[in-house]
């Protein structure tokens, strides 16, 4: 029994924040933050604080903007985090709530019943809790039957989802499965950070993965995957359950000479992570291609992830032996930033449109862990 995407859906938030707003607000806190510390920089206990620049951001990233749930707070220099109010256990939680958008749109682009999917999937880098798992609230929510469950695998969730969803349409456990990515990137973000700040937004994403036999005649047959993983300490995020256990650190707070709350959030060695990672994905496309007997000029699209717009350059170019136009590897974190394991789902989902029967893409993840996914896909119409 042969696995294929069916459909993709799509969640984008209301709001948005340029390059331009978040530095304005990110100076005003350098200000702020400089001023109150005078004497302490006069004296050299600490160093200022310097600016940021948002013609610096886009060149060393490619990002010019990015979607968010809680715009103001982040650009109040007084607060600069979103503020997302906790909702009552019988009202829907705010990530199963865009994982449902997202999965309805998927579901409506076929006109699939959601009594018609088997299982849900919420695979996405940060979980809003540990349990009851925010799968099967969405389950409950869209009325899907089967069964549910939660997997992170940080950036590659929504490729290492695919695989799984494969698998189990393959073992026979269901016939039609969601893949949902919501991210709320910008909950896991800390904007004092001038290295970081601008890195990450928030959306949600979904791809129905069906057994061929029930699949709409246009669809994506899923004709190779490969899933690796490497541990590194260059992107983490420390904030759990654990932390409140540890006799020095209130959860909030943190270890006697550490940061508090700020070493919770992400922090990545960006150098590291580049350097690393780069060869590391385009040793994995290069080989699986091999593999499976696919010539890397044939691919007309790579859907990369969304993370950096000169890494999916270089990555392109190693993987091809040249200069890649953007048609063939098309960016939107100019638009959306980082979001994390969404990014490649949202590049497939706006630029696909334009295959043809027999075409071949694929769909590539990596990010913490290290982790990196690639799942190539052939059109039939």
């Amino acid at each position: 029994m042969k696995a294929v995407i069916s459909s993709t859906g799509l969640w984008t938030p209301e709001d948005s924040i340029s390059n331009e707003e978040l530095v304005e607000s990110f100076n005003a806190y350098v200000d702020k933050w400089n001023t109150e510390n005078a004497d302490a920089i006069e004296a050299g206990e600490l160093d200022a604080l310097t600016y940021s620049n948002a013609e610096f951001i886009e060149k060393a990233s490619g990002v010019k903007a990015r979607y968010v749930i809680s715009k103001d707070p982040i650009l109040d220099p007084n607060i600069m985090a979103p503020r997302i109010p906790a909702r009552p256990d019988e009202e829907p939680s705010i990530l199963a709530e865009i994982a449902a958008k997202a999965a309805q749109q998927a579901l409506d682009a076929v006109g699939r019943r959601a009594a018609d999917v088997g299982a849900v999937i919420v695979a996405c880098s940060n979980l809003q809790r540990g349990y009851p798992a925010i799968a099967v609230e969405v389950q409950s929510i869209l009325g899907t039957s089967g069964f549910a469950f939660d997997m992170n695998v940080a950036c590659s969730s929504a490729t290492f989802g695919l695989e799984t969803a494969r698998g189990l349409i393959f073992g026979g456990q269901a016939k039609s499965v969601l893949v949902v990515n919501p991210e709320i990137c910008t909950a896991h973000l800390n904007f004092k950070d001038r290295d970081a700040h601008f890195i990450f937004g928030d959306v949600a994403t979904a791809l129905l993965v069906e057994s061929d036999d029930m699949a709409p005649a246009e669809h994506w047959e899923i004709i190779g995957s490969k899933l690796v993983t490497q541990f590194s300490n260059n992107i983490r995020n420390n904030f759990g359950f654990l932390n409140k256990a540890d006799p020095e650190d209130d959860g909030l707070h943190g270890p006697r000479g550490r940061k508090g709350l700020t070493d919770k959030l992400f922090v990545q060695n960006g150098r590291s992570v580049f350097k690393e990672v780069v060869p590391l994905v385009a040793k994995m496309i290069t080989q699986e291609c091999e593999v499976n007997g696919i010539d890397p000029h044939e691919l007309k699209r790579m859907w990369l992830h969304q993370a950096n717009l000169n890494m999916n350059v270089l990555i392109a170019k190693k993987v091809l032996g040249k200069d890649v136009e953007i048609e063939q590897a098309p960016v939107v974190l100019d638009e959306y930033a980082n979001t994390s394991s969404a990014g490649s789902i949202i590049a497939f989902h706006k630029y696909s449109d334009d295959f043809e029967a027999g075409e071949t893409g694929l769909i590539c993840s990596f990010g913490a862990g290290y982790s990196a996914g690639a799942i190539f896909v052939r059109k039939v119409a």
